[in-house]
């Protein structure tokens, strides 16, 4: 059946068809739904010789226990070490033999797998990434393999201040207990211990039909990729419907004013990583468009009021910059600085007035309109390739449940008022505001 729609899609988790189901989301966008409730949304771009492609799952680290922190991360290197019909030499070898590339990434709330190939490998590359995300074998082999290689890159992390301090910034907002304050790669105790039962009960229990999403963005014919994608998956777990898993997505439920922390990881660093802010808005809320307007003024870009301030005038840092995390039902918003561990005090008082301003006075009208011209033209030159095209197909079916066309977005950031955004300003920047230190600082030094 082919129709045209607009609006959230369909969500085909309880509501499995016998048949597939098609229809057209936009000019050269189409999304299949199969029977079995995983879904297909392909962009089809004539005037490339490429394509990528993903398969997404809507599962990531806020879906594991405590005591399994990490896992979907663990699986992410696990699924490109062989099925039953390819090694994990077959897999990378393949797609290296016509010129592609392959990878994989974990984030809270999804996992992705992707290829990268000419426009007449399409059918390769579905097929493999198809093959290692529905038939893995996690040979116990392999699970000890990779368990050395993670806590080597959780080694790797922790001496990486600059990445450091973003997973401290958001434990202080979140908390270290709950799904989203926990790191996504997990700890060396949990991922010491995971068994290879565990994992594979998580890998089955997790990677079910309605919560996949395959993605395709190229010079390709979407009946043709449907087609691709049945053949590849006939006969594996993701061919035919899934139980949805209890117990995921839990509500994140902090108290929206509850007080502000400070945590400082001490390390011997020549520079202090510091990330002020405090809670932000969710991933549904409307105003996450002025959000993004004034998340460009207050810290997005050279032109920025933090940037002219903090760097260009007095010199005191080499970075600093302001940013938002929004999730399904909470958020984060953060200004980032790096600088020497003498200046770090005067850094964070300059960046705690530089709130507090804004939160109280709020931005111009000339400081708008610079604002969402940054936010129209980045978003448009970042669907310049096929990969960034694939992901925003991805994440539109998966966490959304709408495609916005270019020319509906560009609208929507247009229809972005003044007082919209020094509204959103006063409740976002008026909001307890906790820090995270990462580099040679006490607690104490910052008081």
């Amino acid at each position: 059946m082919t129709g045209v729609t607009r609006g959230p899609a369909a969500r085909p988790a309880r509501a499995v068809t016998r048949t597939a189901v098609t229809r057209t989301l936009a000019e050269g966008v189409r999304r299949t739904v199969l029977p079995s409730g995983l879904r297909v949304v392909t962009e089809t771009i004539p005037t490339t010789r490429s394509a990528s492609v993903g398969v997404w799952v809507n599962i990531g680290s806020r879906d594991e226990s405590a005591a399994m922190s990490g896992a979907s991360h663990f699986l992410e290197h696990l699924l490109f070490k062989g099925t039953h019909r390819r090694t994990a030499l077959d897999i990378s070898a393949e797609i290296e033999a016509v010129g592609g590339e392959t990878n994989a990434f974990t984030t809270k709330e999804y996992t992705c797998y992707y290829a990268r190939v000419l426009d007449a490998d399409v059918p390769l590359a579905v097929d493999v990434l198809c093959d290692a995300v529905a038939d893995s074998v996690l040979d116990p082999a392999d699970v000890e393999t990779e368990r050395g290689v993670i806590l080597e890159e959780i080694a790797m992390h922790d001496d990486e201040p600059g990445d450091e301090v973003h997973d401290v910034f958001t434990e202080a907002i979140f908390g270290a207990g709950t799904p989203l304050g926990r790191l996504i790669s997990g700890t060396e105790e949990t991922v010491s211990v995971m068994t290879r039962a565990q994992i594979n009960r998580f890998y089955r229990s997790r990677y079910i039909a309605p919560r996949v999403v395959v993605a395709v963005a190229g010079n390709l014919d979407h009946a043709g990729v449907v087609r691709l994608v049945r053949k590849a998956l006939a006969g594996t777990a993701l061919d035919t419907p899934g139980a949805e898993p209890e117990g995921l997505r839990h509500a994140v439920r902090r108290p929206r004013n509850r007080p502000a922390r400070t945590l400082v990881r001490e390390r011997d660093t020549e520079q202090a990583h510091l990330v002020v802010g405090g809670s932000g808005i969710a991933r549904h809320d409307d105003r996450r468009f002025a959000l993004g307007v004034l998340n460009n003024v207050l810290g997005g870009g050279m032109s920025s009021r933090l940037f002219q301030e903090i760097r260009e005038r007095r010199g005191l840092a080499y970075a600093v910059y302001s940013y938002g995390s929004q999730y399904a039902d909470a958020g984060s918003f953060g200004v980032y600085a790096g600088c020497a561990p003498s200046r770090a005090a005067e850094v964070l008082d300059l960046i705690r007035a530089e709130l507090a301003r804004v939160a109280a006075d709020g931005i111009t009208a000339d400081e708008v309109a610079r604002g969402k011209g940054m936010a129209k033209g980045s978003y448009v030159l970042g669907l310049e390739d096929t990969g960034s095209r694939m992901s925003r197909l991805a994440k539109s079916e998966m966490l959304y449940g709408d495609l916005m066309t270019v020319d509906e977005l560009l609208a929507r950031v247009d229809r972005v008022t003044l007082d919209e955004v020094n509204e959103v300003a006063r409740e976002v920047l008026g909001r307890p505001a906790s820090l995270a230190v990462v580099g040679p600082l006490s607690e104490g030094s910052l008081a």
